[in-house]
């Protein structure tokens, strides 16, 4: 397969790595990578060529969030519509039936934290910081945020990061339990690659079973996080959020 947005490295062992290949861009997550990564994860012979996946960003950023410029674009029913997209490719990897796991070797913020959430694992280099700050820009996650972050560090710490939008360090996300494993940044690939090889000597029909029972028996809704996600995109706020962001200045918001 040839994408735009993505690079494909197999390895020698049966481990594909993905690489989010943007780094101009800081790997933002606009429509064309949302689709290639739909394109890819819907690929019927993904799982039977390869046992696992590592996805991971070119350059110094895991993905820095969601396309700005696309998103602040949006109203209401474009707006839920566009949470919609976004949550039905990271459900797609979710619940694929072999083992992915995000490699975030530095920011994975937005849109970049909800796709190492929507991963089974996270490893993250030294240097990694994740964060929900959609909130900075009169918004809400939209691409499953509101939920995963709830799973995976309970509903007290999720509700001050999403309120608060403030970057959690690799030491951190650790301590929360966002993050499995902290890695030296050089040496975060070779760890990634060594836990893929010890999981491809387990039996595939039970790793496979391990995953339906962990990450497949409490599917993601994500109902009201797009509808929500999108009434929002009507607002002054979000206008005024979104374009600040864009001007690189401190926005102005009204509540309305």
């Amino acid at each position: 397969m040839q994408f735009s947005t993505l690079s494909l490295e197999p390895q020698q062992s049966s481990t594909l790595l993905v690489y989010l290949d943007r780094p101009d861009k800081l790997n933002a997550l606009n429509a064309t990578m949302l689709d290639e990564l739909d394109q890819l994860f819907s690929d019927a012979s993904l799982l039977s060529t390869y046992r696992s996946i590592i996805i991971t960003g070119r350059g110094k950023a895991f993905a820095a969030g969601a396309d700005i410029a696309e998103l602040s674009q949006c109203v209401e029913e474009t707006g839920e519509a566009f949470s919609r997209r976004g949550q039905q490719v990271f459900a797609r990897i979710e619940s694929c039936t072999i083992p992915v796991i995000a490699a975030v070797n530095g920011y994975a913020l937005g849109g970049g934290c909800e796709l190492a959430m929507a991963c089974h694992l996270r490893f993250a280099a030294t240097t990694a910081v994740f964060g929900q700050p959609e909130i900075k820009l009169g918004i809400i996650p939209g691409y499953g945020g509101t939920e995963r972050l709830v799973r995976l560090i309970g509903l007290a710490r999720a509700t001050e990061y999403l309120l608060t939008g403030e970057h959690i360090p690799a030491e951190r996300a650790h301590a929360l339990g966002l993050v499995n494993r902290i890695c030296d940044p050089a040496s975060l690939l070779n760890e990634a690659l060594a836990f893929c090889s010890l999981i491809e000597r387990m039996p595939p029909l039970a790793v496979t079973s391990i995953l339906r029972c962990t990450h497949g028996a409490h599917p993601f809704d994500g109902y009201l996080e797009a509808h929500e996600f999108g009434k929002l995109c009507s607002s002054h706020d979000f206008q005024e959020g979104t374009k600040a962001f864009l001007e690189k200045r401190q926005p102005n918001f009204r509540g309305c």
